[in-house]
């Protein structure tokens, strides 16, 4: 009779068990050829990627709070160059407004400029988390005896066993952190 239950036991784990599957976070990593990863979870929920996030929000914060602090001074020095205009001879305001219109150009293309950097920046971040975080999904690619790591959004279908997300945000924390 035990010998009877325990193997309706068994059956019934074995049933439950595929009616209910255990993702690769809850049993670490699973053994499979192919896992995937939500990379943009990744550089959003993990430490080292909110910080870089963050680092790059700053800096454009920065930049508009210094586009708009120079384009408040333009318009006052705009403002005093017209109010100049009538009592100025038609040369010397000539070479006001020359110099005006020189300095504005070069803000402009310093404004360009520093816009760029910051996009190249932004466009770098995922490149440059990725180079860092590489090892830790390395060592869930090993761990799982996988031959590929794949974006979960280059996948037509999956199973969420094959996920690997919670795992490596859980792994990355831990052994880099912040960076």
């Amino acid at each position: 009779m035990r010998a009877a239950l325990a193997g309706v036991g068994l059956c019934l784990g074995l049933s439950l068990g595929a009616a209910f599957p255990v993702s690769a976070q809850q049993m670490g990593v699973i053994q499979s050829d192919v896992l995937v990863i939500d990379i943009e979870r990744l550089l959003a929920e993990t430490a080292y990627g909110q910080k870089l996030q963050a680092g790059i929000q700053a800096e454009r914060d920065a930049l508009i709070a210094r586009n708009e602090r120079v384009a408040s001074e333009l318009e006052a020095e705009e403002q005093a160059l017209t109010d100049l205009r009538a009592t100025t001879p038609p040369d010397e305001f000539r070479e006001m407004a020359d110099a005006f219109d020189t300095k504005v150009t070069q803000l402009r293309r310093e404004s360009e400029r520093l816009s760029r950097e910051l996009e190249r920046r932004r466009d770098f971040a995922p490149v440059q988390f990725m180079r860092v975080v590489q090892p830790v999904l390395g060592d869930i690619l090993t761990e799982a005896d996988a031959v590929a790591l794949l974006d979960v959004r280059s996948v037509i279908l999956r199973a969420d066993v094959a996920d690997v997300t919670d795992a490596a945000i859980s792994r990355i924390d831990g052994g880099i952190g912040e960076g």
